[in-house]
């Protein structure tokens, strides 16, 4: 009785194996992320589940030792909790055919029958996520039925999970008692009751532990893939919240000219038009240094058109930066804050400078930029809650620095009323 109980227990720690192994397969995670699945999709499923139950009845069948590696039944009951009718048969099939081999002839009837079991189990489900939400326990999905009705049919499907699954068990057994043993392969004892009770529990729970293992591999990623989403359209906030009043702002300048200098407001156009043209275009979060120094040449050219010669832009950026990936339009509103606020109140104007170069340390390159004007300069007061404040320009570019590289990054601010700004970004190269 204690060598059964070893193999009862070794059998647990080899589904738990398997399971774990399964869930680091991106291609096996990606189909249990799929509720709705195409048929070449359940027969992947079914073939992944196949081949390690195969595999455990080839050991089984060629050691004579290892039982514990035989989880066909289980298998074929997984197959098709998880994916259906066509995966649970099919998988019954496929691992059927060792033992069918060996003269197990009632093998593949068996493992077939209980598959589709399976099927009907998730068929059952008010919704298929309750499939993951299994649990072996039997005295806690009762006392959850009684202490919580609104989720009843929930917690009754939880009962109806575990009574399918010492169906299938209850299946084999009878098999065993009706037809010769040498027919279908079992791990019960011949006089011991408490043994066979033991044989029961390890499908319970040989069933139930790739289901949780798979259910956490799977919510983990679907909760990857929602802050992936949620960043996405934080970040789509934060541009979008930069894009309309540039164009506001372009437009009034195409507005102005169209009748004074005809010529010059084509030019604006079709500045404008290689900006839109960048805007529109489905791209990453971010692009090579160079496209962005060519985003800020076309929106400079707009905006000399609206300032005369009072703009000036100074551009002192290292060849070896250019094609350091960067957040995508990133240095437009920080050169835009300069024109508005540090040179548009100027009446002489003044002048945009644009630097850039690299830093190498024991962690690795940083890129450093900075965006500096000789214009009005910042109170001192304002200074220091600048990055809080809510809004474009600065703070919307620190808020996408936040998002994209959490706290490996640096972004500071230095203003001197009456001679200038200077912000400067550092980011990973």
């Amino acid at each position: 009785m204690e060598r059964q109980f070893i193999i009862l227990m070794i059998k647990l720690t080899a589904a738990a194996s398997i399971a774990s192994i399964l869930s680091r397969s991106s291609r096996f995670l990606n189909l249990l992320l799929r509720e709705e699945r195409t048929l070449l999709e359940r027969l992947q499923l079914s073939f992944g589940i196949s081949a390690f139950c195969g595999a455990g009845s080839i050991v089984r069948i060629f050691t004579q030792t290892y039982a514990a590696a035989d989880m066909c039944l289980e298998g074929s009951l997984l197959a098709g909790i998880i994916g259906g009718y066509i995966s649970g048969l099919l998988t019954g099939v496929l691992c059927s055919i060792p033992a069918m081999l060996q003269g197990e002839y009632l093998a593949m009837p068996l493992y077939a029958a209980v598959g589709v079991l399976g099927g009907l189990l998730r068929d059952l489900a008010a919704n298929q996520e309750e499939v993951w939400r299994f649990s072996p326990f039997f005295d806690l999905s009762l006392y959850r039925l009684v202490r919580y009705p609104a989720e009843r049919r929930r917690h009754a499907y939880q009962i109806i999970g575990l009574l399918t699954i010492l169906l299938a068990e209850l299946m084999r057994f009878t098999v065993l008692r009706l037809f010769n043993e040498r027919l279908i392969f079992t791990l019960y004892a011949p006089n011991g009751v408490w043994a066979n009770v033991a044989v029961a529990m390890a499908t319970v729970f040989t069933v139930s532990i790739p289901i949780r293992i798979w259910g956490s591999a799977r919510n983990e990623r679907l909760l990857e893939a929602k802050e992936r989403l949620l960043v996405e359209a934080r970040l789509s906030a934060l541009s979008a919240q930069i894009n309309p009043h540039f164009l506001f702002n372009t437009l009034n300048t195409v507005g102005s000219l169209i009748r004074t200098n005809p010529e010059g407001a084509r030019q604006v156009v079709y500045r404008l038009s290689n900006i839109l043209r960048r805007l529109l275009r489905k791209t990453d979060n971010f692009a090579p240094l160079r496209e962005e120094l060519a985003f800020i040449d076309d929106y400079l050219s707009i905006e000399v058109a609206r300032f005369g010669s009072k703009l000036r832009f100074v551009k002192e950026v290292e060849e070896e930066t250019l094609d350091c990936q960067v957040p995508a339009m990133l240095l437009q509103p920080l050169i835009e804050n300069s024109i508005k606020h540090g040179l548009a109140h100027k009446v002489e104007g003044g002048t945009v400078r644009l630097e850039g170069r690299l830093e190498r340390g024991p962690d690795g390159s940083r890129l450093l930029l900075a965006v500096a004007d000789d214009g009005v300069g910042i109170e001192e007061a304002r200074l220091e809650s600048i990055l809080a404040q809510p809004g474009i320009g600065v703070s919307n570019v620190n808020e996408r620095l936040q998002v994209l590289f959490g706290a490996n990054y640096r972004l500071s601010v230095t203003s001197q009323p009456g001679q200038g700004t200077r912000t400067t970004i550092e980011i990973p190269a």
